[in-house]
């Protein structure tokens, strides 16, 4: 199989990760309830995976840094807990149902939604938020990089202009987190969520959200800490104030050797390698008749994303085919951004998604890109 479905989960992982893994699966015990070794042990593999995130995001603390499943969960406890009846919202038609919907449900209680609108090659202006901001404006909530264009936030840009009018920044780091720098501070991002399982490269059901220190966010769940056991609330300080239950420890350990492993090999290095694998593609498929390609490639710096469509063809079909006659994996359909399909007039259709991995191979991409023609023709 061609695997180039990467933006939906990382296939192949560094070897490391399934190591630390099987090592916490016969190790480690619960975190932060006893004193005995196995507990103990959990509690320094959450920790060193805690700080090691911090210093990626460059994040003032450790505790500033919370474990969750994945960016769904991480995005519903920043939205849920950070808004109220007669706050306002920003978003953008570039965003995951998991921005989205949240919204939606926040917008039943009482918070007024604006949506930002984007061009004919999915790209927004960033001096809409300005435009957009209002007495109760509570929240500019956007995504990084979009999951089926491609396409980047300038998120500083989007940080200044929130910080300068008080507003809470965050920020959907789902497609860019492991590939692109982020330093939270010098974003001005309030709160930043991320999933481990795509370009942080380690396990599903990781993921997490930076809160900046004194900004307070509504816990999404409550329940059992392992301190302040005889107190009603929940504990309120950070990070167990979003840390209800047990934590995937064997997960964050996995997250824990996926980060060190894109830290000696090098973020830059492995952003580099999957532009010029995306580029390769863009460029062998981007003149085949038929083919339409979504998004605006005339920028150098984007995610490995490649969205396209081959004549009036429902993007399922191609997809399928791609996989049963090539044995190439690839993504069809809404991609769970519902606003961007109908920004870009494919509803009906969808779209097929090549995504690419530093392990993708150039021979893969040329496979990928004959297939195409192939087909066309």
């Amino acid at each position: 199989m061609i695997y180039l479905d990467n933006a939906a989960t990382t296939l192949q992982k560094p070897g490391q990760v399934a190591e630390a893994v099987a090592e916490a699966i016969c190790s480690l015990g619960n975190a932060g309830r006893g004193v005995h070794e196995a507990t103990l042990g959990a509690s320094r593999v959450i920790f060193d995976a805690r700080k090691r995130l911090a210093d990626f995001f460059h994040a003032e603390s450790p505790k500033q840094i919370a474990f969750t499943m994945n960016s769904t969960e991480s995005l519903n406890t920043a939205i849920k807990g950070s808004l109220q009846s007669g706050d306002h919202v920003i978003t953008t038609e570039l965003e995951h149902n998991s921005v989205l919907r949240p919204l939606y449900e926040m917008e039943k209680k009482g918070v007024e939604l604006t949506v930002i609108p984007s061009d004919e090659k999915g790209r927004i202006d960033v001096q809409d938020f300005e435009r957009e901001i209002r007495g109760n404006t509570r929240m500019i909530v956007c995504t990084h990089g979009s999951n089926l264009t491609g396409n980047l936030v300038d998120i500083a840009a989007v940080g200044e202009t929130a910080r300068r009018h008080r507003v809470l920044f965050c920020v959907d780091a789902s497609q860019t987190a492991g590939v692109f720098p982020i330093d939270v501070q010098e974003m001005k991002i309030d709160i930043l969520c991320f999933t481990g399982h795509k370009s942080l490269l380690g396990p599903q059901g990781t993921g997490g959200l930076y809160v900046r220190e004194g900004v307070e966010v509504r816990p999404l769940k409550s329940g059992g800490s392992g301190v302040q056991t005889y107190r009603k609330e929940h504990p309120p300080e950070m990070p167990t104030a979003l840390e209800a239950g047990t934590l995937n420890g064997h997960g964050i350990a996995g997250l824990n050797a996926a980060v060190a492993y894109i830290q000696e090999m090098g973020m830059d290095v492995i952003r580099k390698r999957e532009q010029e694998l995306m580029r390769r593609f863009y460029d062998g498929v981007k003149e085949i008749p038929g083919i339409k390609i979504y998004g605006d490639f005339s920028v150098r710096e984007r995610c490995p994303i490649v969205a396209l469509n081959l004549g009036a063809y429902d993007s399922s079909e191609v997809s399928d085919e791609l996989f049963m006659t090539y044995g190439i994996a690839t993504r069809p359909g809404a991609h769970c951004a519902p606003l961007m399909h109908r920004a870009l007039g494919t509803v009906e259709q969808g779209a097929v998604r090549f995504s690419f991995s530093h392990y993708n191979t150039e021979e893969e991409i040329d496979a990928a890109a004959d297939a195409l023609r192939e087909l066309a023709e």
